[in-house]
């Protein structure tokens, strides 16, 4: 499978109002507007070497050498904000410039949104660090930060001339078809064994790179250094669909290899291995009836095992909390 899979390969980005602090640097960009339904990239070479230019390759040299620049192999200790050794682009594909690949482009146009994992209206600095403690199993960076700064400046600079609150056809990893039927681990760890394990290890340990800068060439996708529990591509249904997107290297969301059901089963098998936990995971989805239905861990508000909240059927979960939220709404209307 490909380079950049942790999630969770994984697992995991409304107009983002900037603090005040920032707002000379991230001004409104008066860059034409992207075509819609086409898929593009603004040239990051084609900027100047001035503040902005060097704040923005900035952000992409974070996003590619995360595990170099704050991560576990960062020479100066008080740079280790991120806690494995994967970078950004182990889920945001190509420096999160890949269509369906989890990419940057059109992000900054979302934020401010309300996020039902945390009960609350967030900012585009509060999802980064959601992904540094999830995803990259480490710390926040400080909102101040010379590296939070980058970030939201390369996300920014990559979503120039999508409109705030529409729509970026590529954005996500795309839909795929659910199952009728539990996903089967046991069935994934074949699919593993002959399609992934080539580029990710029989033990899913990755694969280290020669390359200066880069810790992995094909990242683990579980054990000590992948993502913990708490991270989107932990979740099933984020897990299968940036598989069959982008899963072996090389593939397309226009041409997968693997079929719906290989991506549901091999997702299964990958995430029922062995990860760092993220402490206060009870704490996500404050109102439990928004809680995401392939959330594979309590409480829920549904009754709902977890076992099916992580390897499914969905939909009769999703019908469930359908039905209670309508006999909610009666029991509200009659008093």
């Amino acid at each position: 499978m490909e380079r950049p899979f942790p999630a969770p390969c994984g697992f995991m980005l409304a107009a983002m109002l900037i603090l005040a602090g920032h707002a000379s640097v991230f001004a409104q960009s008066s860059a034409p507007a992207a075509k819609a339904g086409a898929w593009s990239v603004p040239d990051i070479d084609k900027l100047p070497d001035d503040a902005w230019g060097k704040l923005v390759r900035h952000g992409r040299d974070l996003t590619v050498e995360t595990a170099s620049l704050i991560g576990p192999a960062a020479a100066d200790p008080a740079r280790h904000f991120s806690g494995n050794n994967l970078t950004c682009q182990s889920c945001h594909l190509e420096a999160g410039t890949k269509a369906y690949g989890l990419p940057f482009v059109g992000v900054f146009t979302d934020f401010p949104q309300y996020r039902a994992r945390e009960g609350e209206v967030g900012t585009l600095e509060d999802r980064i660090n959601g992904c540094m403690t999830r995803s990259m199993n480490g710390k926040a960076l400080p909102v101040d930060s010379t590296e939070m700064k980058a970030f939201v400046a390369y996300i920014k600079f990559l979503s120039e001339g999508r409109p705030i609150g529409g729509k970026t056809p590529g954005r996500g990893s795309g839909e795929i078809a659910e199952l009728a039927r539990p996903a089967n681990p046991a069935a994934g760890a074949q699919i593993f064994a002959e399609t992934c394990a080539a580029c990710h290890g029989a033990a899913g340990q990755g694969r280290r790179a020669a390359e200066a800068g880069k810790i992995y060439e094909f990242p683990p996708l579980w054990g000590q250094d992948s993502y913990n529990d708490g991270a989107g591509m932990a979740r099933l249904i984020a897990a299968a669909s940036f598989i069959r997107s982008n899963m072996p290297n090389g593939t397309t969301h226009d041409q997968p290899l693997l079929s719906a059901e290989q991506a549901w089963d091999v997702a299964a098998f990958i995430n029922s291995r062995r990860r760092p936990h993220k402490e206060d995971l009870d704490k996500d989805y404050p109102v439990r009836t928004e809680k995401r239905v392939g959330a594979g861990y309590g409480p829920s508000a549904d009754g709902v095992s977890e076992g099916q909240h992580g390897v499914g059927p969905f939909q009769p979960i999703r019908d469930k909390l359908k039905t209670m939220k309508q006999e909610a709404g009666k029991d509200a209307a009659s008093q």
